[in-house]
């Protein structure tokens, strides 16, 4: 088995896809930059991994992907002129992105799902228990989900899966869990996993979340791990193997969220995460909120 109690400290984030879901404006544009509010969406990811401890971020990109890069590097001409026009507040902002963590890229070359993305990771990582964060589940610092599953994940060994209540009909949209209870009220005994399945065959309402921590048998498997749905290799199906044989990497854990999360897979939840963000915003909440209250009262 391989199964390591080692401090965690790698975080490992896709960020290949081509966004076509946000089509046209992802066409020079990678979707991860997409502003919510008035940061990218991938800043609030980096900021989840460094608050849980994991100051290693490890990005899997691709091409039209520099952007990325860029955003987490120093900008010499920009600080230098807001330095000048004593715009300190301004100049703290630009310098958050470049001091958050130490930022590694690599590239996915032929994208076939987030399983050969993850297994993309593997040089960096080694035999190291690592996380994944996928970039488009935003989930709220006041609920910190990752800390709770490097919690578990070192004492418990093995992999562990965000997990979240769904509707019965939304239960296609997303990987499933069959599970058992354990003495804790938010950890259950992952058992079995399917991805997307009809709600007919769905084995419960738990659904997988963009976050994982993993153990590194994961790689080994990922390299034998046959295209399954939608032609690619699914990560889902790796640790389906693990859950059904714990010898091969430890058990497989899943932490059940009820936090506040900001879905940005889609259009529609892209704009009701950016509108319940700004709400909650000490700076722009009170006057946004009047506005919205405002807007919808003479809409209605």
């Amino acid at each position: 088995m391989t199964q390591s109690h080692t401090r965690i400290s790698k975080a490992v984030i896709p960020a290949a896809g081509l966004g076509t879901r946000f089509l046209p404006a992802t066409k020079a544009t990678p979707k991860e930059m997409l502003p919510v509010v008035d940061k990218p969406a991938i800043q609030y990811v980096v900021e989840e991994a460094v608050a849980a401890g994991l100051s290693d971020v490890l990005m899997i990109t691709g091409r039209n992907k520099r952007p990325l890069e860029d955003h987490f590097d120093r900008n010499y001409e920009l600080e230098s002129a807001l330095t000048r026009k004593g715009d300190a507040e301004r100049l703290q902002k630009v310098q958050e992105s470049s001091d958050l963590a130490t930022m590694h890229y690599v590239r996915q070359g032929d994208p076939r799902g987030l399983g050969h993305a993850v297994l993309c990771a593997a040089p960096h990582v080694g035999n190291e228990p690592f996380a994944v964060l996928l970039g488009d589940d935003l989930i709220d610092p006041r609920d910190p989900l990752l800390a709770r599953m490097v919690e578990i994940q070192e004492r418990e060994g093995g992999s562990v899966v965000a997990l979240m209540e769904v509707e019965p009909e939304q239960i296609h949209m997303y990987g499933c869990a069959a599970f058992e209870p354990t003495g804790e009220g938010d950890v259950v005994r992952v058992t079995g996993l399917v991805e997307k399945p009809d709600r007919a065959e769905a084995p419960s309402n738990l659904a997988i979340i963009g976050r994982y921590v993993l153990d590194p048998a994961v790689f080994d498997i990922l390299r034998r791990t046959e295209p399954g749905r939608g032609g690619e290799i699914q990560l889902t199906d790796a640790l389906q193997l693990l859950a059904e044989d714990e010898k091969i990497g430890g058990p497989v854990h899943g932490v059940v969220f009820k936090g506040r999360r900001y879905d940005t897979g889609d259009r529609s939840d892209y704009l009701r995460a950016i509108v319940r963000l700004a709400c909650e915003r000490e700076d722009l909440g009170p006057d946004f909120r009047a506005w919205l209250r405002s807007y919808v009262t003479e809409e209605m």
